[in-house]
């Protein structure tokens, strides 16, 4: 069944050049052309991956993404009309996966819409397996807070933390190092990857998410210990 794909975006000529080049790739296509509308499809479609304008009518997509975020882990790609750190880092902070300045190519969007879904489906694919095949679960135990990696999920006092797949795979590095002092740099190339197009800011942003669901006070973490001029160390 063809992977769903939600375009949110007002001018109607990139509408159509996008959904022409996803459809060309195989995947099903719906389009909106604000913000209202795009929340209440992106609520009744369910799709696969959101592509999100910031500048829309009515709700911009800053906050269609922030709403969402409190209701789905759907994978959201915000598209901004200027290469604008303020833009990225907004972006990130409300909970985008990705982000891509305008003018961009074909190639590139298509590159980044690949990457999130096949990450997606990789989740979905050894969820499934080790269900299947009843693997023993693969834990790392710090008191209260487990990371189940058989199962991906984080929990805390036994309740399972909703973490978005960065945010599980960055946790469960830093675990896999407590103790090691661990620099933006380092947790970009290993959890973002090589081809990651982004700043150390990004790395800061999912620190802060990961704080406000595993910290007893955010602002003053016990767990993930900022080490200033040099990055962060897990304590657990």
């Amino acid at each position: 069944m063809a992977e769903k794909i939600l375009v949110v975006d007002d001018e109607v000529s990139l509408q159509e050049t996008v959904a022409y080049s996803l459809k060309k790739e195989g995947y099903s296509v719906e389009i909106a052309g604000d913000g209202n509308k795009g929340l209440e499809l992106a609520r009744s479609l369910k799709p696969d991956l959101i592509i999100l304008d910031v500048m829309l009518p009515g709700m911009d997509g800053f906050e269609v993404c922030r709403t969402l975020r409190h209701e789905t882990n759907i994978p959201v790609l915000m598209l901004t009309a200027r290469d604008d750190e303020i833009d990225r880092v907004v972006g990130l902070e409300v909970g985008a996966d990705d982000y891509l300045a305008k003018p961009f190519s074909m190639r590139e969007l298509i590159a980044r819409v690949k990457a999130l879904l096949r990450r997606v489906r990789l989740m979905r694919e050894e969820a499934e397996t080790n269900t299947q095949e009843g693997f023993q679960p693969k834990l790392m135990t710090f008191g209260n807070l487990v990371i189940d990696m058989t199962r991906r999920e984080v929990r805390l006092n036994g309740e399972v933390v909703p973490c978005k797949p960065k945010e599980y795979e960055l946790l469960t590095f830093m675990g896999q190092h407590k103790g090691r002092v661990l620099t933006r740099e380092l947790i970009l190339e290993r959890v973002w990857g090589w081809g990651f197009v982004g700043d150390s800011r990004t790395v800061d942003v999912h620190i802060r998410w990961l704080r406000e669901k595993i910290e007893d006070v955010p602002d003053k973490p016990q767990r993930i210990i900022t080490v200033r001029g040099a990055g962060y160390r897990f304590e657990g």
